[in-house]
C-alpha cells in the first residue's frame, strides 16, 4: 500500500508540472546564459505597479531574428516569473499598420533587410525595438547592438549578450523614485554649451544634470560644497583655466565625502580647427595646476601628443582639383588614435571605437587600496611627440617617417578607472587646518574616471545644431564617444553592480559546416534507420518476455492437466 501510495503521489507531481502548475527551469550552459544576476533579480523585484514591454519584433522575417525574438521572448518570461506586475506582448509594426512616423517619434529606427521570393527581391523592414511603459511614462530601447567591423552573426551573439543589462538599467531607470544628480563644472574655461550639448542630453536620459558655478562667479569655496555635495558625480570637460590650491582642496573634500568625479583633461593646447584654417599649428602645453592632485590617486597625466599609426581615425581633406571642382578624400590622421575595446572592461565592451583628438599620455603609478583598470590605450605602433612643437597636415605626406622631437614609444594609456578606498591628498598638509570637518578618507569605496582627450566629449555642429556625440560630419562615421561616456557614468553611479553584466559572454557553439556536407548522408541514413532499430529491438524484446510468461504458464497448465 505504501509503494501504491508513492507512485501515486509521483504521478500527481508529474501531472502537476506538465500542466505548468509549479515549474523550475536547469541552466546547465557553461556561461549560465540563462540565469538571472542577483542585480536584475534586485531590479526587477523595486517594481511596484504594472510594467508593460512591447517588443515590435514580430513577423516574417529571417533566422537570425528569429533566435533574437526566441532570446527576448525567455527573458521576459523569466522577469515575469520574477515579479508578476511585469508584462509583454510582441507586436508586428508592419501587419498592425503603425505609422513609421509614430515609431520614429518613440526614437526607433527602421532596419533594411533584402529578401528573395521567387526569384524577385524585396525588402523587408523591421523595428528591432522595445517599448517600456511605466506610469504613464515610456522609452524604447534598441535590441540590436550597433557596432563597426563585425558580421551580421557576431552582431547578433553581442545582441543577445547586452539583453539583459539593457532591459534591466532601463527598468530601473524607469522605476527609480529619483534620479541621482550629475553637475557638470562650469568655471574652468571648459568646453562650450553647444558643444556639450548631446552629453548633456545623453545625461539627462537616465539622470538629472545641471552646472555647478560657484557662488562667487569666480572659483570654488566653502560656500559650494553643501552644492557640490548634493551631486553624485561630477563631471569637469577640458578645463583650460588652472584650479587654484583652494580649489582643489574643495574637489578633494568633494571626493572623501563619495562624490563620483568623471575628468577630461587636456595636457596640450591643439585645436583641429586652428590646423584645418592654417594648415600648420603650435601645440603647446597646458598647465592647469592638477599635477599633485592626481599623483595621490596614482595617476599622471604627461604633456607629449601620441600619435597612433594602427589604430587612427579618419578625417577628410581636399586633395587636388578636376576642371575646378576640389576633390576630397578621407585620410589616416595618426593625432586622432582610436579607443578599440581590448580587454572586455564592462565599460567598453560592445561598442564603436572612441575617437581620441590630441591626446596625451596617462602613467598609471599605483596606489594602495586603490583598482586602476586601463580602459584604453594606444597600439604598439605609436610615437610620443615633445611640446611645444608644431603639428602639420604634411605630416600625413611622410607618415613613415618621424618628425622633430618625436620617438617611437610603447602603448600609451588614453583612459582609466579607478575604484578603491581614496585617501585625501590634503590629509598631512596645512591647508585641512581652514576646513572645518576636514575628511582624512572616504567612509567607503568611491570611483573615478581620467580621460586624457578634454575632447573626448565635444559634438559637433551642423547649421546651429549638436550633432549626436561621436558623429563625425565630414567622414560620415559614427564613434562610440556616446556610448563609452554613458558607460562611464553608469559605472560610477551603478550602486548595484548592474553594468557588469555587459561582461557577460555567450559562446557561439557552431557546427562544422564542413564535417555537415562530408557526412550528411551518413547521419540522414542514421535517423532513417535508428528509429526502426530500435522499435524493431523492444518489439523483440516484448515478444521474448510475453512467450516467455505464456510459454510457462501453458507448460504448469499441461501438467495439472495431466
Amino acid at each position: 500500500m505504501k509503494q501504491n501510495l508513492k507512485y501515486i503521489i509521483l504521478a500527481i507531481i508529474l501531472f502537476l508540472g506538465i500542466f505548468g502548475v509549479f515549474s523550475h527551469r536547469f541552466d546547465l550552459t557553461k556561461e549560465k546564459r540563462y540565469t538571472l544576476s542577483d542585480a536584475t533579480v534586485e531590479t526587477l523585484k523595486s517594481v511596484k505597479e504594472p510594467l508593460t514591454v512591447e517588443v515590435y519584433l514580430e513577423g516574417d522575417f529571417p533566422a537570425s531574428f528569429k533566435q533574437l525574438q526566441n532570446e527576448t521572448q525567455f527573458l521576459l518570461e523569466e522577469f515575469r516569473k520574477i515579479n508578476p506586475k511585469i508584462d509583454y506582448k510582441f507586436i508586428d509594426p508592419i501587419a498592425t499598420k503603425m505609422s513609421q512616423d509614430t515609431l520614429q517619434a518613440m526614437g526607433m529606427q527602421p532596419s533594411m533587410l533584402p529578401d528573395m521570393k521567387d526569384g524577385k527581391v524585396s525588402q523587408i523592414v523591421l523595428f528591432p525595438y522595445a517599448a517600456l511603459k511605466y506610469k504613464g511614462y515610456g522609452t524604447s530601447i534598441s535590441l540590436i547592438t550597433n557596432q563597426m567591423g563585425i558580421d551580421a552573426a557576431e552582431q547578433l551573439t553581442k545582441s543577445i549578450e547586452n539583453l539583459e543589462f539593457n532591459f534591466a538599467s532601463t527598468i530601473k531607470s524607469l522605476v527609480a523614485d529619483q534620479k541621482k544628480n550629475v553637475g557638470v563644472l562650469v568655471n574652468q574655461d571648459e568646453l562650450r554649451v553647444d558643444e556639450f550639448r548631446s552629453f548633456m542630453d545623453m545625461t539627462l536620459e537616465n539622470y538629472n544634470a545641471g552646472p555647478v558655478i560657484p557662488v562667487n562667479k569666480k572659483e570654488l569655496t566653502l560656500e559650494d560644497l553643501p552644492n557640490l555635495e548634493r551631486m553624485d558625480a561630477l563631471v569637469i570637460a577640458k578645463p583650460r583655466k588652472a584650479f587654484t590650491d583652494g580649489e582643489k582642496v574643495i574637489l578633494d573634500q568633494y571626493i572623501m565625502n563619495g562624490g563620483k568625479t568623471l575628468w577630461m583633461i587636456d595636457a596640450v593646447n591643439a585645436e583641429m580647427d586652428t590646423l584645418m584654417t592654417k594648415k600648420k599649428l603650435m601645440a603647446y602645453p597646458i598647465d592647469i595646476n592638477m599635477t599633485d592632485f592626481f599623483f595621490n590617486y596614482g595617476v599622471r597625466i604627461n604633456a607629449p601628443l601620441i600619435k597612433d599609426f594602427q589604430k587612427s581615425a579618419l578625417i577628410r581633406l581636399q586633395v587636388g582639383e578636376v576642371a575646378g571642382n576640389p576633390q576630397y578624400t578621407n585620410l589616416i590622421w595618426p593625432y586622432f588614435p582610436l579607443g578599440i575595446n581590448e580587454n572586455n572592461n564592462p565599460i567598453t565592451k560592445n561598442i564603436n571605437p572612441v575617437k581620441f583628438e590630441f591626446p596625451t599620455a596617462i602613467d598609471t603609478l599605483g596606489r594602495k587600496n586603490i583598482k586602476t583598470q586601463v580602459l584604453y590605450e594606444s597600439s604598439e605602433r605609436t610615437t610620443a611627440k615633445s611640446v611645444p612643437n608644431y603639428v602639420e597636415l604634411s605630416e600625413m605626406a611622410n607618415l613613415d617617417s618621424l618628425s622633430v622631437m618625436e620617438k617611437p614609444t610603447t602603448p600609451k594609456i588614453f583612459a582609466v578607472s579607478l575604484e578603491g578606498k581614496f585617501t585625501s591628498a590634503y590629509a598631512n598638509r596645512s591647508e585641512k587646518n581652514g576646513f572645518p570637518n576636514f575628511k582624512n578618507e572616504v567612509s567607503g569605496n568611491n570611483k573615478m574616471i581620467v580621460i586624457s582627450d578634454g575632447d573626448v566629449g565635444r559634438n559637433q555642429m551642423m547649421k546651429g545644431q549638436n550633432l549626436p556625440l561621436g558623429a563625425d560630419l565630414l567622414t560620415d562615421q559614427l564613434y562610440g564617444n556616446e556610448q563609452f561616456l554613458r558607460n562611464c557614468l553608469d559605472w560610477l553611479l551603478d550602486d548595484s553592480n548592474l553594468i557588469e553584466l555587459r561582461n557577460r559572454n555567450i559562446e557561439s557553439r557552431l557546427l562544422d559546416r564542413r564535417r555537415i556536407d562530408e557526412e550528411k548522408t551518413n547521419w540522414q541514413w542514421f535517423n532513417l534507420l535508428t528509429p526502426l532499430a530500435i522499435l524493431g529491438l523492444l518489439g523483440g524484446i516484448f515478444f521474448w518476455l510475453r512467450k516467455k510468461k505464456f510459454g510457462q504458464l501453458l507448460t504448469v497448465c499441461e501438467v495439472v492437466y495431466l
